[in-house]
This record gives C-alpha cells, structure tokens and sequence, in this order.
C-alpha cells in the first residue's frame, strides 16, 4: 500500500507545489487548509507524513502538531516555517516532529526531508515491532520455564514422599507418619503466624525428619525392646546423618538445619547439640510439639493409641522441658476436632 502524505497549508500555491512534488514521487497527497480540516483527514485516513505549515489563520501549526499526536502518534511531521519562526520550528521537534523546511523550499529539500522522517518512522514502527515480538516470546518462554519448574517441583514432591513412604514402611509405621507430621506442622506454624517463605523448608524437614534412619541398622531401628546404651548412641545419629544427606541438596538446604535439630530440648537435654530456648529452629520447636500429638494418638506394638487428653496433659507437662511454653500454648488454642480433621480421624 502506498504511504499517504498530508499537506497542511493555507496558501494554495504552496498546496500544489508540494503536492505535485510528492505526487511525482509515487506518493498518495491528501491537502488540508487549515488544522480543522486536517484534524478530520487524520481522523479518516492512515497518514504516513504530514508537512504542517505553523503560521495559519484558525489554529496554528503548533496546536495542530499538539493534537496530531494524540490522534495519530505514529504519523511522522515536518514542519514548515518562514526564518523567523526558527526557534518555534525547534520547539515543535521537542514536540515530536521530525525535521523542519523553511520557506522558500526546493522540491529536492522537501523530498529529502520527507524520507528523511518516513525514514524514522519506519525504524520507530520496526523497533516497536520487534520490542512487542520479543516481550511475547519472553513471556511464552517465560511461561515454559514457569511450568518447567512446576512440573519440576512435583517430580520432587513425588520422589520425596516415596521415599518417605519406603522410610515409614521400614519402621513398620502406617498411616503415613511423616505426611501427617508434615500436615501438622504446617498448621501449627500458619497458627503461629510464621512467614509464607519459611513454611516450605519446615514442611520439607516435617516430611524427611527420620531420613537419617536410612543409616541405622535393622537391628536396632527395628528392636522391640528397650535400648542399650551403645545402641542409643547409635540410634541418636540419624539426626546428623539426616543433616548431612541433604544439606548439600540446594532446595532441600535451608530443611537440613530443622533436621538436624528436631530431637533438641527446650531445656537443653536433647540431641545432638544440646541447643537449649530459641537457639533450636522454630520449625523443630514445633516439629516436636506436634510428632508428640502423632506418636501418642497411633497405634504402637506395645500399647494402643492414646486420646487426645492425654496429649495435652503431656505438653503441659513437658512445657518448658521438652517444648517451646509459646509452641505449646498455639496448639493446645487449637481446638481437638480441627487436628482430628487434619487425621481424618477421631482421637476417642
């Protein structure tokens, strides 16, 4: 399609003269003598280039610049002055406009001038083209790496609780333990006002809690009686070989120091490090209180589960000892039949 030229003059002879000008040229000429009439045109018509004459009874060539730009902002403009509209000439380019000429012209110098500024308007167009192409396949990709990483983070959500289900069938646990401390925790923390972005980690360290079991042998893991001194030492590492399986493993990295921590005292009595108050992970902290609430309300070899009186009468009691008093007092706020909905069972 052939590029539109808008010629903007009061002066007819000055009209023709630039009309035949760009006529011979093998553009399509439309003319307006006034702003009015050229408001309509670009309304009505996809201009490529208008030359704008400034001085023109009605309104002036810069007030027509002025709104051409907000109905046509792609349109490329020369202006057309006399010399002694020079500095006006230049405030129109601050405007917007191309390029100017200045009367008397030369059909050479309006032709120049004129591809000179389609010249420009071409380039903008092709910029903005290729900006709008590359912004689409940034976020097409974008989107391809977002549902890459989705699919990625359920392949190691999957992988995780296998694993978590082999480590539970080994210890002939059912129910799912880990996935239910795993529930928990996540409860307890959200109750406790813990910030979003640490919820992952604690929810990670709730599931892989017993992954250093992996490195206890059958012997022990599996006795049904009381354990020796020796063997209780060697039951008491799993929580550092835990640490060190996935503390080098960079989305399992900040659950690794939960891990490491989970059998920890309040009081400072517990394993491996003695930790006493707040040095001991929060995520741990409430690990323990609620591994607690699991361990008492399922059923042992030795004994059947327990109900749910007889957990709160053990968190009192160990409160300040064994748990977190702040731990503590958020789950026991807790009403009973919120926690039976996260079993899906009732602790009678």
């Amino acid at each position: 399609m052939t590029e539109q030229i808008l010629i903007v003059d009061d002066e007819e002879m000055v009209r023709g003269v630039q009309l035949a000008t760009f006529s011979r040229a093998g553009f399509s000429c439309l003319a307006a003598s006034g702003a009015d009439e050229a408001c309509t045109v670009l309304r009505r018509e996809e201009i490529a280039l208008a030359l704008i004459d400034i001085n023109m009874p009605g309104g002036s060539g810069v007030q027509l610049l002025h709104e051409l730009k907000q109905i046509s902002p792609d349109t490329a403009v020369v202006m057309v002055t006399a010399v002694d509209d020079l500095q006006t000439a230049l405030a129109c380019l601050r405007m917007g406009a191309d390029d100017y000429i200045v009367k008397p012209f030369v059909a050479d110098r309006v032709l120049l001038s004129g591809a000179n500024a389609l010249e420009k308007r071409r380039l903008r167009l092709e910029n903005r083209n290729y900006q709008q192409s590359l912004e689409t396949k940034v976020q097409a990709q974008t989107e391809q790496i977002r549902t890459a990483m989705t699919e990625l983070q359920h392949a190691y959500d999957h992988t995780l609780r296998a694993l978590v289900l082999s480590l539970d069938a080994r210890e002939k646990e059912t129910g799912a333990h880990s996935e239910r401390v795993r529930t928990y925790t996540l409860h307890l923390a959200l109750a406790m006002g813990v910030a979003e972005q640490e919820l992952p980690a604690m929810g990670k360290a709730a599931l892989l809690h017993d992954l250093g079991k992996i490195g206890v042998s059958d012997n022990i893991l599996l006795k049904p009686g009381k354990l020796t001194e020796e063997e209780w030492v060697e039951m008491k590492k799993h929580a550092q070989i835990g640490h060190d399986i996935i503390v080098e493993v960079p989305f399992l990295r900040d659950a690794a120091e939960i891990i490491l921590s989970h059998h920890e005292r309040f009081d400072g009595s517990g394993y491996p490090r003695g930790l006493k108050g707040e040095e001991i992970p929060l995520g741990a902290r409430i690990f323990t209180v609620v591994d607690t609430l699991d361990a008492m309300t399922t059923d042992r070899p030795y004994r059947q589960a327990l109900p749910f009186a007889k957990v709160t009468a053990e968190l009192h009691r160990c409160r300040d000892s064994q748990f977190d008093p702040q731990v503590v007092d958020a789950f026991l706020a807790i009403p009973q039949n919120a926690w039976e909905q996260l079993a899906r069972r009732s602790f009678s």
